[in-house]
């Protein structure tokens, strides 16, 4: 039998909203990774003309390679990745990745996200802080502590065995997003992260954590609020309190058939 050696498709999604400090760095260092990687921006119609540099981009050297969508208004992290997946799935990527703009997450480990997936097997690849070998670098206590409590109560509530479930640095096959039933997501901070893992993990995929450092972003202005955060705590409980309701259904379901079938 003769192999044939293709070259995957992979897409990294970079949702983005007033990012004109950070936009065109991080853009230019992930199409020259020695992996070919292409880019969607999918951009909240940032006032600071972060739409109008990408543009700019596509038009005087990235034809083929950076792509961006723009949106009407700032409608959540969570809205804009289901966007750029389902484009990704649309026009046939076999990598899906999830990036923030600012530099926290490390272009280079994009190539270690792809390997996991692409040459050890995994469906699902989460650039963790919280495993071995993984950190964050320049972050108050505070927000060291609500960053690793809330991985805590989040694992304690749903029991996945997924130290960073809130972690927005991943890799997904193609066949994990067609699985999830997209349009049923229903958060869009922390807990759209959450969510997405929950639903791999409920489907059986397998999922790695690949040690990262987090590094807090140097320009540019933070996107987390108090909302986000009251969203992924009721959220998780949320999660949880579904699942248990599916399995009740279940039973009651099994218990229907074996008194129609007595």
């Amino acid at each position: 039998m003769i192999q044939r050696n293709f070259e995957l498709k992979r897409l990294v999604i970079i949702p983005t909203y007033n990012e004109k400090e950070n936009i065109s760095k991080i853009i230019s260092v992930v199409l020259s990774l020695e992996k070919t990687f292409h880019v969607l921006i999918v951009d909240d119609n940032s006032p600071d003309g972060t739409a109008d540099i990408v543009k700019e981009m596509i038009a005087s050297s990235y034809e083929d390679s950076l792509f961006i969508l723009e949106r009407a208004g700032k409608l959540g992290l969570g809205t804009a990745y289901i966007a750029g997946f389902k484009w990704g799935i649309k026009n046939q990527y076999d990598l899906l990745f999830e990036m923030d703009a600012d530099f926290s997450h490390n272009p280079k480990d994009l190539i270690r996200l792809s390997d996991a997936c692409e040459l050890e097997g995994y469906d699902v690849a989460v650039g963790s802080r919280y495993v071995s070998g993984g950190g964050v670098e320049n972050w108050s206590f505070d927000r060291r502590f609500l960053s690793y409590g809330a991985s805590l109560y989040t694992r304690a509530i749903t029991w996945m065995n997924i130290k960073d479930p809130t972690a927005g640095f991943k890799c997904y096959k193609r066949v994990v997003l067609e699985s999830i039933k997209l349009d049923s997501i229903k958060f869009v901070g922390y807990a759209f992260q959450i969510e997405m893992k929950y639903n791999a993990w409920k489907l059986g995929f397998k999922i790695k954590e690949v040690p990262i450092i987090f590094v807090d972003r140097q320009e540019g202005v933070s996107k987390m609020s108090t909302n986000i955060i009251g969203e992924a705590i009721m959220g998780v409980i949320s999660l949880r309190l579904s699942k248990i309701e599916n399995a009740k259904k279940g039973i009651r379901a099994k218990r229907s058939l074996k008194s129609k079938m007595s």
